[in-house]
């Protein structure tokens, strides 16, 4: 079974979630997704595993989407490809394992796929 971890180290709950894979023993790739940006299709296949939609993967906080995208009426794909463009949208950290996924938030959330 593959497991892989979408992960940003300056986050605390990504690097809490890392941990936490780290502390089950568990064989894991990381993938540093703000310098491995997914493709388009790839965030796609993630978000069917999450059972989401693509605005539930947005990050509402941050600057870029305040400053592009909110507020304005946005397709999946147009949402996709916003994330594709500007990986710091994307919700983290994101763990695949075994065709189920989640976010780490909180952490104990892989838990549930892992366990």
């Amino acid at each position: 079974m593959k497991t892989t971890i979408y992960h940003n180290p300056r986050c605390r709950k990504s690097r809490e979630t890392l941990h936490l894979l780290e502390e089950q023993n568990i064989e894991f790739e990381v993938v540093k997704y703000l310098e491995e940006v997914p493709s388009i299709s790839k965030l796609q296949k993630i978000l069917d595993l999450l059972e989401m939609k693509p605005i539930d993967l947005i990050r509402k906080n941050e600057a870029i989407w305040k400053e592009n995208y909110k507020g304005k009426s946005l397709t999946d794909e147009e949402l996709l490809e916003a994330m594709h463009q500007n990986p710091k949208l994307i919700e983290r950290p994101i763990v695949i394992h075994d065709q189920k996924a989640v976010i780490g938030r909180p952490p104990e959330n892989i838990l549930k796929i892992i366990a």
